[in-house]
């Protein structure tokens, strides 16, 4: 009897959302689509949740805040990173930061995307940089 709750309770472990400061997280996926970076998550519950920051780092570098996202009453939230092409690097790191209205903090775990971008779009992106 004791061997069904052990498989049982690695289960419930396995499906269970993901529980941070403040949001319940289903899911949190990254995919690569015509040039940027698209970011969705999900979450089950959320309770003194101020907002969420979304960061991303090179496998080369540390994580930087690229946005800022306000709660949703639906809870499903999607987020497009446009400047993904400026860095020379293909492979993409992201987190969420969960932040309370404590000021608490939490992370989500990462995503990893391999990004694909056009060689003309980022000249094109380097282009603008330089009349910014």
């Amino acid at each position: 009897m004791k061997k069904y709750a052990i498989q049982i309770s690695l289960f419930v472990l396995l499906f269970a959302a993901i529980n941070f400061a403040g949001a319940e997280l289903l899911k949190f996926t990254a995919r690569s689509v015509s040039g940027n970076v698209v970011l969705n998550w999900q979450t089950l519950n959320e309770t003194n949740l101020k907002f969420y920051v979304v960061e991303r780092k090179t496998v080369s570098g540390g994580f930087v805040e690229i946005a800022t996202v306000e709660t949703r009453a639906d809870r499903n939230y999607e987020y497009t990173d446009a400047s993904a092409f400026k860095a020379t690097d293909l492979l993409y790191v992201y987190r969420l930061k969960i932040v309370d209205n404590d000021n608490s903090v939490s992370y989500s775990g990462e995503v990893t995307v391999h990004h694909n971008v056009s060689s003309v779009k980022r000249t094109w992106g380097s282009i603008k940089a330089l009349f910014r």
